[in-house]
């Protein structure tokens, strides 16, 4: 299912734009302890895999617990050059069916979700589940 975000720049993005290449799809909120200790393993894959998979880490801003200053404030002090988009409207959550965080989806390269995975992601299960998504 496509939802429409905003990038760092605040210029509305769509998930079907980025089909074409398989897509990590991550949704994370900086107050979320569990995606917080799994970002670095995201970076980590982001470095390796970054001309073959998009990575699309959606933040989910509430305005309250999370706001677009606390989310960007937690990628520039960590120095994350990882993709990160802002769901300010709600859009990828409701269009998801976002009930718990941190959850990845692993979509291939023409939109059709390949897996699932709840809760922080160990880095080696996410490499696997990469290799698995590019083969």
């Amino acid at each position: 299912p496509d939802f429409t975000v905003l990038d760092v720049s605040e210029n509305k993005v769509t998930l079907s734009s980025k089909f074409g290449k398989p897509i990590v799809l991550n949704f994370w909120a900086s107050w979320c302890a569990p995606c917080r200790e799994e970002f670095a393993h995201f970076q980590a894959a982001y470095e390796i895999y970054k001309d073959n998979v998009e990575f699309v880490m959606v933040n989910l801003i509430d305005g309250q617990r999370e706001t677009l200053q606390k989310a960007k404030a937690f990628i520039s002090e960590n120095n994350y050059t990882i993709p990160v988009y802002f769901d300010t409207e709600a859009d990828a959550a409701y269009t998801y069916r976002i009930t718990s965080i941190p959850v990845t989806y692993f979509i291939d390269k023409d939109g059709y979700i390949i897996d699932v995975f709840q809760g922080k992601i160990p880095d080696k299960v996410l490499m696997q589940k990469i290799d698995n998504l590019i083969k």
